[in-house]
C-alpha cells in the first residue's frame, strides 16, 4: 500500500479541507495537498529519474514542505531516507552516502552546509525554501502513485548511533500500514476536526505520526517557530484547536513546567503522545495535575516503528486502581498486532516479574538493517526482535522498562538497574534530571555514581539525597557518590548520553 494512495483518496473526499498550516495560517487544503505531491513527484522522476528502488534523503527542519516531500517520493515509489536537522552536516553526509541517496531535498539552513561535504553519490539537492522547490508545483502532475508492495521498503532510517555509526532501519509500506491502523486501535482515535502539530523533528515520531491524520483529513500544523516553543504551543493551542502532537520526555517536562507557571491547563490540546525515552513517575503524575487527561504513552523503536506497546490515556489518569503508580511506571500493554515477551540470554521466556530482555514480534518490526547483514542476524531471531531493552512483565502484561542492557550496573554481582536509581531521586522537588551510571571498581566491579541537576533555585546536599535513597531502595542499590551538575549531556534527539559520563568518569580512574 502506497501512503500516496491515502491522500490522492482524502484529497477527492475532502478536497477543501484545510490540509498544511503555518502556525494558523492555511496554506492548502487536501487537493492542493495532493497536487503539489503530485507534480513534485513528476518533477523528481522527470529531472532526476527518481523511481522505485531509489532513495531520497529529507534534510529539513519542520516546515510544511516537509509534507509535501514525503508524499512526492512516495508517489514516484522511492523510498525516503529522513535525517534528524539538528545532525551536523557530515553526520547527514554519512547517512546519505551509506543509504545511496542521489538526490536530497533539503532547508537552506542545514542544506547549505551540506553542499560542502557532500557525498560524492549525492548529485542534486533541492532547497525547500527556494524558488526551485516552488517552480516544481507547476509541473504537470503524475496521474497515480506508483504501486507498492507491503514488503518494498518506503523509509530508510537511520538510528541516532549513540555507540557507533549509525545503522538504517528498513521500514516497510506493510510495516507502516500496521503502525498507522494500531495507532487508532491502541493509541488514539483522529477526526477531521483535529489537527497534529509538528514540535518534535518530523524525521522521527513526530512525522511518522502524519499518516492517520491524512488518512482522516485532519489539518497539519507547523508552528512559526519550526521547532518546540512552550510558550507558542500553549498559546497556539486554544486557536488551533484539537490539537495532537508527539512529544518526548524531556519536551512534555518543559510544557508542563511553563504551562504550571502561566497558569494554563493545556486548553487546545487533546493529546500528546510521550515516548522515545523515559518518562519518570513523578514527572507524568505533574503533568497530569496540571494539564488534566491528555497524555497517551508509547514504546517503540526505529527497528519497530513506534508500535511495541502503549499506555492509553485512561490509564495514564488513572489514580484508583491499587496498581496505578507501577502502572503509570511501564509502558503499557502490548499493542494489538505484536507479541512481546520477556526473555533471558539464552531467548527463554522468563516467568512474571523477572527482569529480561524484551523482545517483539509482528508486522510492525523491521525486516532488517540497511546492506547490514550482520546487525540484522544479531537483532532478529528466530522471528523475534531483540530490542536491547531490559524490562519485566507483571501479571497483567504491563511492561516496565529498567534500561538498555548495555546500562545496567554490576556491582558485588548484583544487577542494579539505573531508572530505579533516578525515579527515586526525581521523587524530590530539589531534583530536575539525573542520570546514573556504574563506574569500574576494583573490588566491587563497579559502583553506581548519580549526577544530578537541582531544579531552579534548589541546592540539594548530598547527605539529603543520600537519605532519601537510604530510606526508599536497597542499599547496595544507593549511588556511593553524588555529583551536583549544571545539565546533563544528550544527543540531537534529547537522549542523556550516559556513554560521556562513563567516559568521563574512566577517564578520571
Amino acid at each position: 500500500m502506497n501512503p500516496a494512495q491515502w491522500l490522492v483518496r482524502t484529497a477527492r473526499l475532502v478536497p477543501d479541507a484545510p490540509a498544511l498550516l503555518k502556525g494558523q495560517v492555511v496554506e492548502t487544503d487536501y487537493a492542493g495537498f495532493a497536487a503539489r505531491a503530485a507534480s513534485i513527484g513528476a518533477a523528481l522522476k522527470a529531472a532526476h529519474g527518481i523511481g522505485k528502488g531509489d532513495r531520497v534523503a529529507v534534510f529539513m527542519t519542520n516546515r510544511i514542505e516537509y509534507l509535501e516531500a514525503l508524499y512526492a517520493v512516495w508517489f514516484t515509489g522511492a523510498a525516503v531516507v529522513p535525517i534528524n536537522a539538528k545532525l551536523h552536516a557530515k553526520e547527514a553526509a554519512w547517512i546519505i552516502d551509506n543509504a545511496g541517496a542521489t538526490l536530497a531535498l533539503v532547508s537552506t539552513d542545514v542544506g547549505n552546509p551540506l553542499r560542502d561535504v557532500a557525498p560524492d553519490v549525492l548529485k542534486t539537492l533541492i532547497a525547500a525554501d527556494s524558488p526551485d522547490w516552488a517552480a516544481m508545483y507547476d509541473h504537470a502532475p503524475m496521474t497515480q502513485p506508483a504501486e507498492i508492495t507491503t514488503d518494498e521498503m518506503l523509509w530508510l532510517f537511520y538510528t541516532s548511533g549513540t555507540t557507533g555509526k549509525p545503522k538504517g532501519v528498513m521500514v516497510t509500506a506493510g510495516n507502516i500500514l500496521a503502525m498507522t491502523l494500531t495507532y487508532f486501535c491502541d493509541v488514539d482515535e483522529v477526526s477531521a476536526d483535529d489537527a497534529i502539530l509538528y514540535a518534535a523533528p518530523m524525521s522521527h515520531g513526530a512525522g511518522i505520526y502524519n499518516f492517520m491524520h491524512v488518512i482522516r483529513g485532519a489539518r497539519h500544523v507547523v508552528p512559526d517557530s519550526h521547532g518546540f516553543d512552550a510558550d507558542e504551543i500553549l498559546t497556539l493551542a486554544p486557536k488551533i484547536g484539537n490539537v495532537s502532537m508527539f512529544a518526548a520526555p524531556t519536551m512534555v517536562k518543559r510544557l508542563v513546567e511553563r504551562a504550571r507557571v502561566i497558569s494554563s491547563n493545556g486548553e487546545g490540546i487533546k493529546t500528546i503522545v510521550y515516548g522515545g525515552g523515559p518518562m519518570y513517575v513523578a514527572d507524568i503524575i505533574e503533568a497530569v495535575d496540571v494539564m488534566g487527561d491528555r497524555f497517551v504513552q508509547i514504546y517503540g523503536q526505529g527497528e519497530c516503528a513506534m508500535g511495541i506497546a502503549s499506555l492509553p490515556r485512561h490509564l495514564v489518569s488513572d489514580r484508583s486502581h491499587k496498581n496505578w503508580r507501577a502502572r503509570l511506571g511501564s509502558v503499557g500493554v502490548a499493542q494489538s498486532p505484536v507479541l512481546v515477551r520477556i526473555a533471558g540470554e539464552n531467548g527463554e521466556t522468563l516467568p512474571t516479574g523477572e527482569v529480561g530482555e524484551i523482545l517483539v514480534s509482528g508486522p510492525t518490526v523491521m525486516p532488517g538493517y540497511w546492506q547490514n547483514p550482520a546487525a540484522s542476524a544479531a537483532t532478529l531471531k528466530d522471528g523475534w526482535l531483540w530490542t536491547g531493552d531490559m524490562g519485566a512483565m507483571d501479571g497483567d502484561g504491563f511492561v516496565t522498562l529498567h534500561d538498555r542492557s548495555k546500562d545496567m550496573i554490576i556491582s558485588g554481582g548484583s544487577n542494579i538497574y539505573p531508572r530505579e536509581v533516578e525515579e527515586v531521586l526525581l521523587d524530590l522537588s530539589a531534583v530536575s534530571e539525573v542520570a546514573v551510571v556504574g563506574r569500574k571498581h576494583p573490588e566491587w566491579g563497579e559502583v553506581v555514581i548519580a549526577f544530578v541537576v537541582p531544579a531552579d533555585g534548589c541546592t540539594p546536599s548530598v547527605a539529603a539525597l543520600d537519605a532519601h535513597c537510604i530510606q526508599n531502595i536497597a542499599r547496595f542499590k544507593r549511588p556511593k557518590e553524588y555529583r551536583i551538575v549544571r545539565e546533563l549531556p544528550k544527543n540531537n534527539y534529547g537522549k542523556i548520553l550516559k556513554t560521556e559520563l562513563r567516559d568521563l568518569l574512566e577517564k578520571e580512574g
